[in-house]
């Protein structure tokens, strides 16, 4: 199913000899997906204005061409406290070199947008720092930095499309079009990223072998080898203590450490859409993918050849919540007169309350949107451009290489949940490709400096500091119940009862009045005031991302005064310092 040949390619190409000055690099750094989005999304608002346009993840951007880009639009997201999204780290390492001249990047104009949540300290941290650096190094702004924040009743966009609408208004004033140029109205649809090059039936049969060890950019195959729930059957949570092989694979690992997996969806939750979609009958037809644009490009990890039903199980997130773009380009392709009257509806300034109560409040899916617009008839080459890539989930490694060799475990929440949709929902649930990327925490260097341990999975720090022969350790671990989530607690028991451990325990739903991890902090605060100040010992804090950050950094603050006789603000101050010397580490999520 091809689609029609769109405005804009003729448009374009009439027009390319008064394009050679009209050039914008995007760079984004996205953890999740949502910074690539927005990128994308300003890639099409630069296309319908006639800019030779490039997008790039930071760290795939050749840094060095920095010095010869005049307008750059960086898209920022944050991750745990405050820390760079894994694909900008090496290009922020890059900016941060010492040895950079201070008017390097004078010739560049330049803007940012973050995306954050302002009930975390460290709001929108990555891009403040960013937009600071570039200025240090002689970029000029040519706006405020946006800062978008999940907080905001629209999410996201509440902050950014006025900011967009203030970039857009201040580029084309310095770029303005020459006068036999207009710029494309939303009205027209843009031309794919991709078209579609089909083979013989015949070539369907060269399977990707699933068995090999290593694919081409790094990632291994594991062998699941133990699947156990650690919480009760009658909790409401159900977490899992995954345990994979890796034996023969060249992977190595260190506590602090993050497992990166890219699942698959279901195959039988995938022939359901394909029949949804009435495409069963070309589902499982060999086809490659060839870029309309040659600076996009197919990501390197996809294996060709492609089918549908493979682009549907291994790397399209058809079963996630659809952005703004998706409904954007979805209107071009359904008949029903309601069904584009309410998508245009959705795609305007005044709808996004409608678009937001429909869409993100209930958290609906591609595939259950597409079953409400059952008249679009997305052509095949349209689907690179609407349906996201299933993004890779992270799990902080709960196990130490060395107390478990060849091994790599894993603690696991299965997520299932309800909507006000009232359909169960499942998170995806099969695991495809794998590989680890450094964490941020890490141990101290001598086994003798003692570490205070705050948070439910804690077990690769303690495994690789009992391996070593370390026993100055002590964990604060709260939960609701002590017979239904204490994680680990018989290893915890065989620790302690060896000399190896102190374990303080807060159960939180087990009495009448509420315990927390920070009160039975407080409650020990001469024991952890010795820790931290007198014997120089670190603390790891690993939880949730709601209050418990917070909670936990004022019970030490509480500590520092009660114990340390320290001002408010000195405690303050006094976790800065530790912080900066890697003594006070938190991941949270």
């Amino acid at each position: 199913m091809l689609a029609k040949e769109s405005v804009e390619k003729s448009f374009t190409h009439n027009a390319s000899s008064d394009l050679s000055n009209r050039h914008l690099l995007i760079l984004y750094g996205s953890q999740t997906g949502c910074a690539q989005d927005i990128a994308e999304r300003i890639y099409r608002q630069a296309r319908r204005r006639h800019f030779k346009t490039r997008v790039y993840p930071m760290d795939d951007y050749e840094r060095e061409n920095l010095i010869n880009e005049r307008l750059v639009i960086f898209i920022c997201s944050t991750t745990g406290q405050g820390d760079e999204p894994s694909n900008m780290r090496k290009f922020w390492k890059y900016l941060l070199r010492k040895n950079l001249p201070n008017d390097i990047l004078n010739q560049m104009n330049f803007a940012v947008f973050g995306l954050g949540d302002s009930s975390y300290v460290r709001y929108n941290w990555p891009a403040k720092k960013l937009f600071k650096r570039l200025l240090q190094l002689g970029a000029q702004s040519i706006l405020p930095r946006g800062d978008g924040d999940d907080q905001h009743y629209l999410g996201i966009d509440g902050t950014l499309d006025p900011w967009l609408k203030n970039l857009w208004e201040i580029i084309m004033e310095n770029y303005p079009l020459t006068p036999n140029l207009e710029a494309l109205s939303d009205d027209i649809l843009l031309y794919p990223l991709v078209s579609i090059k089909i083979f013989r039936i015949e070539f369907v049969n060269q399977k990707f072998d699933e068995n090999k060890e290593k694919t081409s950019n790094g990632e291994i195959y594991v062998r699941l080898v133990k699947n156990e729930r650690v919480t009760a059957h009658d909790h409401f949570q159900d977490v899992r203590h995954i345990e994979l092989d890796v034996d023969g694979a060249e992977f190595k690992y260190v506590p602090g450490d993050v497992a990166v997996i890219r699942p698959k969806n279901l195959s039988e939750e995938v022939n359901e859409v394909i029949k949804m979609m009435d495409l069963s009958n070309i589902a499982d037809d060999a086809f490659v993918l060839i870029p309309n644009d040659e600076d996009h490009k197919i990501p390197t990890h996809w294996n060709f050849p492609l089918t549908l039903r493979k682009l549907f199980e291994d790397y399209l997130d058809i079963f996630s919540t659809p952005r703004r773009s998706f409904f954007e380009f979805l209107k071009f392709f359904v008949t029903n007169e309601d069904h584009i009257e309410k998508l245009k509806e959705f795609c305007s300034a005044e709808g996004q309350d409608d678009l937001y109560a429909y869409n993100q409040r209930v958290r609906r899916t591609i595939s259950e949107v597409l079953q409400d617009f059952s008249s679009a008839e997305i052509p095949l080459e349209y689907i690179i451009d609407m349906f996201p890539e299933i993004q890779p989930r992270q799990f902080s490694i709960s196990s130490s290489l060395k107390a478990h060799p060849g091994q790599i475990h894993l603690t696991v929440a299965i997520v299932k949940y309800k909507t006000k949709l009232q359909k169960p929902r499942e998170g995806i649930q099969k695991l495809r490709q794998f590989h680890h990327e450094r964490g941020t925490m890490g141990l101290p260097a001598s086994t003798s400096t003692p570490i205070i341990l705050i948070g439910p999975v804690m077990r690769a720090f303690l495994e690789e500091r009992i391996y070593e022969g370390a026993t100055e350790n002590y964990l604060f671990f709260g939960c609701r119940y002590q017979d239904k989530d204490y994680y680990y607690k018989d290893q915890w028991k065989q620790y302690v009862d060896e000399g190896q451990l102190r374990v303080f325990v807060a159960f939180s739903r087990d009495q009448d009045k509420k315990v927390y991890v920070q009160d039975i902090l407080k409650e020990n605060a001469q024991l952890v005031w010795d820790i931290v100040h007198e014997r120089e010992g670190y603390i790891y804090i690993s939880g949730k991302s709601d209050n418990m950050p917070t909670d936990v950094m004022d019970a030490f603050k509480y500590i520092f005064i009660s114990e340390g006789g320290m001002s408010e603000v000195d405690a303050g101050k006094y976790i800065k310092t530790l912080e900066m010397s890697r003594r006070y580490q938190q991941e949270v999520w």
